[in-house]
């Protein structure tokens, strides 16, 4: 059944309506990116990076349009980075020293970069809170992926380095018909040769930002097209797992997205959580499909235990059905569900009708907050959140920042800046500010810059008088990448933690070790009560570069 525009257009003025006495939460304006936001990470305190398309974004650097930005939070403004290679539809993480490495990318249509589809893009941590005089290295003559790679997906691993999966060789208009099927990891293993993968083969054509999640024992979950597998890095090993129910797919371009819910101790349970995506069939030319066919509405949770595994996964529903959402982990262990669209499906120009040149159509305005551990039926509500005034769909990116609030940028179906258009390219940069952001909030006073793992750390604090401190949850968090629906390496671990009598001092215990918490660099919240600080900055190990040894005790 289509959704027609005219009724989506009275339920977004509904939705509009409803949130615009809505208190709490808030969405602001605050800048324009220069580049399309359609890949998010953040890399300091104070700074996030935006990659796009080498094409004609509006910031310029050295003579031509750039492609990448450093993003300044305190700020709001956007400064761009002298990129090398094309870094469309690529991916990234942060590795155990720091480094924040992009891989893959695409042939430039500008002729100011380089092919991109081997890239290995590297920024160090940058000391300096404006990034003056930080930058990208690249060097694609010796520093480069073994295989070409559009739309590989990422995530970093128990040694602190990043596995890269899938993708495909070349540009292709919609399915995955030229595809990679295998998995590389930087720094390289396996003598530079690439892991073939017999799932990726099983998961054509739609398996284009396979979801990859790591586990907490180490091995990693992977969802492609509607299947799921848990790999074992380390035994090279597939264990297939049931299909997401009722033929959802949920990878480009049938995206839906997928989180790993938070890890609380002692067990550190891992339970995966997926929701929107399409259940069309994906065996029909893409020209047969429509801008107006509606997305899925269903959302799947599955406990990665032999016992969660055996029960299969449990199903509920979304407010509305979302093609193309985003899902973030909060530091008090929800998850927001943003972005996306009613209908359609991903890519560009490729469907039968497309509406401008959107495969998708419809875009959803107003978020939902996924509560984990409320009874099933009640764990969704867009309740005291507002509607936006932007549209967020294909290649828009959204984050968590260090500050507590939700970074919220992108949005272009279009092969390069398009302003005359139905759906047109969005460069407007908002934040969504929680509740919280209006009230007295706990502040991390002092932390250690270094965490060991399976040991007690002391984190100095200031609570207001107004809060009770009847509940208390600290969170060590990875803020992840954002991409195409997806964001890698997200992660949220709870630690246990004991306030004293004088209500300064918390006596936090870090996680066991690196499979729970991957090494590298992370992000402690203090949240008191349902208000939640700014992050401390940390390192999560022995910062050494990968691979790094195990640390700590096992589970």
């Amino acid at each position: 059944m289509l959704l027609t525009r005219s009724l989506s257009s009275s339920l977004s003025l509904l939705a509009l309506a409803t949130s615009a006495a809505a208190a709490g939460w808030e969405f602001i304006e605050v800048g324009q990116s220069g580049v399309i936001a359609l890949e998010v990470i953040i890399v300091s305190p104070t700074l996030a990076i935006f990659f796009d398309r080498a094409t004609n974004d509006p910031l310029m650097v050295d003579g031509h349009a750039a492609w990448g930005a450093l993003w300044n939070l305190e700020t709001s403004k956007a400064s761009a980075l002298n990129l090398v290679t094309d870094t469309f539809c690529a991916s990234g993480a942060i590795l155990s020293n720091g480094t924040m490495v992009s891989v893959g990318g695409n042939v430039p249509a500008n002729p100011a970069a380089q092919d991109g589809r081997m890239g290995l893009r590297l920024f160090n941590p940058c000391a300096d809170p404006t990034g003056a005089n930080c930058t990208v290295f690249e060097d694609p003559a010796t520093l480069h992926l073994n295989q070409t790679r559009w739309y590989p997906s990422t995530a970093r691993i128990f040694d602190g380095s990043i596995i890269i999966v899938g993708g495909m060789h070349e540009e292709t208009p919609f399915y995955n018909t030229d595809p990679v099927n295998s998995f590389e990891f930087f720094p390289s293993k396996d003598n530079n040769t690439p892991r073939p993968s017999p799932f990726l083969e099983r998961s054509l054509p739609t398996n284009l930002f396979p979801r990859v999640l790591a586990l907490p024992d180490g091995t990693l979950l992977m969802i492609a097209n509607n299947q799921t597998i848990i790999y074992d890095i380390e035994k090279k090993t597939e264990t297939i797992l049931p299909d997401i129910p009722n033929g959802v797919r949920v990878t480009n371009p049938f995206d839906g997205t997928a989180a790993l819910l938070p890890l609380s101790p002692p067990l550190y349970t891992p339970e995966v959580l997926v929701c929107g995506g399409s259940n069309s069939t994906q065996l029909m030319p893409s020209t047969l499909l429509s801008s107006q066919d509606p997305a899925s509405d269903q959302c799947s949770r599955l406990t990665l235990t032999p016992e969660g595994i055996a029960k299969g996964w449990q199903v509920e529903r979304l407010l509305e059905p979302r093609i193309m959402p985003e899902m973030i982990l909060m530091p008090n262990g929800e998850v927001l569900i943003i972005n996306g669209a009613l209908t359609g499906y991903a890519a560009v120009a490729s469907v039968g009708d497309p509406i401008g040149n959107s495969n998708a159509d419809h875009p959803v305005f107003t978020p939902s907050i996924y509560t984990p551990n409320a009874p099933l039926g009640k764990r969704i509500s867009n309740a005291g959140l507002p509607a936006s005034t932007v549209e967020r769909i294909y290649h828009s990116g959204v984050t968590l920042t260090p500050q507590g609030n939700i970074l919220v940028a992108g949005s272009n179906p279009n092969n390069d800046v398009v302003n005359n258009t139905v759906h047109a390219s969005q460069f407007t940069v908002q934040t969504l500010n929680p509740p919280f952001f209006s009230v007295a909030r706990p502040s991390i006073v002092k932390a250690p810059t270094q965490l060991a793992f399976n040991s007690r750390f002391d984190l100095q604090v200031t609570i207001p008088n107004n809060l009770r401190a009847s509940t208390i949850q600290v969170a060590l968090m990875d803020l992840g990448f954002s991409s195409h629906a997806f964001h890698s390496s997200q992660r949220l671990v709870f630690m246990d933690a004991i306030l004293s009598f004088d209500r300064k001092t918390l006596t936090v215990t870090s996680p066991p070790n690196n499979r729970v918490f991957p090494p590298g660099p992370g992000w402690v919240f203090v949240t008191i009560d349902d208000v939640t600080s700014e992050a401390a900055h940390v390192m999560v190990g022995n910062g050494l570069s990968p691979p790094v040894r195990d640390q700590g005790i096992p589970l």
